[in-house]
């Protein structure tokens, strides 16, 4: 039987010292968990806590006005999500796999401006990359992107976990389910990854993905 990886979120990392000055400054709440599919908050909802993924993953979807769903991102251990423009939440967040997930709110006095803004900018850069990467011209690219993107934030840089289904995975990219088998067969055949399962994704070439998204 297969067990998921738990990927939970290292405050002493240095990739993680604005969170851990963000923690400092909030009141984290206790970890709830949401079982696999379980909204945590709905589009148009009033937008108000934000939130620490502590394990497991959450993905960010928006629905359209003719009801086409969009991955707009997903979220690991360690990661903060929640943040919204004005007083309303323009997306949805879902458990993707079964999520432990901590509420954070200020605590009395403090002051979390300088670390809310350092955690805001970090979110901000992802999305840019987001877009970056549907701008990039081939499937095969963007499979790449993603994969490499993931073993980072993984804290694995030969092995990557796909909590995700394939489904979701193609809502990210723009591409269509049957497309995401073929890119991953391709990668596979071309040398370059190893599917040990399903889920579980080794990267085999990892300066040819590289050379792939440069």
């Amino acid at each position: 039987m297969h067990i998921q990886p738990s990927f939970r979120v290292n405050r002493t990392n240095d990739a993680n010292a604005g969170l851990s000055d963000l923690l400092t400054a909030m009141q984290p709440a206790a970890v709830t968990f949401y079982p696999a599919e379980a909204t945590i908050y709905a589009q148009g909802e009033t937008a108000g806590p934000l939130y620490l993924v502590e394990f497991g993953m959450i993905r960010i979807c928006r629905m359209t006005a003719d009801g086409r769903r969009l991955v707009c991102a997903f979220h690991t251990a360690g990661e903060v999500f929640g943040f919204e423009a004005d007083g309303t939440h323009d997306s949805y967040a879902e458990s993707v796999d079964g999520a432990g997930i901590r509420v954070l709110r200020p605590s009395c006095g403090a002051q979390p401006a300088g670390s809310l803004l350092m955690v805001a900018l970090k979110g901000l850069a992802r999305m840019q990359s987001h877009l970056m990467l549907l701008g990039r011209r081939t499937a095969n690219e963007r499979m790449a992107a993603l994969l490499l993107d993931l073993a980072e934030r993984q804290g694995d840089a030969r092995s990557v976990y796909l909590a995700m289904p394939r489904n979701d995975i193609a809502d990210y990219l723009g591409m269509t389910f049957e497309t995401v088998s073929r890119v991953l067969r391709a990668l596979k055949e071309q040398g370059l990854i190893r599917l040990r399962s399903i889920s579980e994704v080794e990267l085999l070439d990892v300066a040819a993905l590289e050379a792939m998204t440069d």
